[in-house]
C-alpha cells in the first residue's frame, strides 16, 4: 500500500514553484521537497492544512492512496489486524 502525493502536479497546475510554496506556508525547503519527492513518512495537519490553503485545494487534491496489489495482502487485512488488537 502507498500514499503518493501529487504536490508536483498542483504546482505545475498552479504555476506555482516549491520555493514559493515554502515561503507562502513558513516550511523549510527541504522539508517540502521530501514531502514532494515522496520520502515523508508522516505529515503533520497543520502542515497539510497550511498547503491546502496555499493551493486552494483539498487534502483528496494533494494525496492518494492506491493498494499495491503485488503484495498478495487483501485491501481490508489491515483493518482486520486493528481488529484482533481489540
Amino acid at each position: 500500500m502507498a500514499i503518493l502525493v501529487k504536490l508536483d502536479d498542483l504546482l505545475h497546475d498552479r504555476r506555482m514553484t516549491l520555493t514559493e510554496l515554502a515561503e507562502r506556508v513558513d516550511i523549510t525547503l527541504a522539508n517540502l521537497s521530501i514531502l514532494k519527492t515522496g520520502k515523508a513518512r508522516a505529515i503533520r495537519f497543520s502542515t497539510l492544512e497550511a498547503i491546502c490553503q496555499a493551493l486552494a485545494c483539498q487534502p483528496g487534491d494533494l494525496l492518494e492512496f492506491r493498494h499495491d496489489s503485488g503484495t498478495g495482502e487483501r485491501p481490508s487485512a489491515a483493518l482486520d489486524e486493528i481488529g484482533d488488537l481489540k
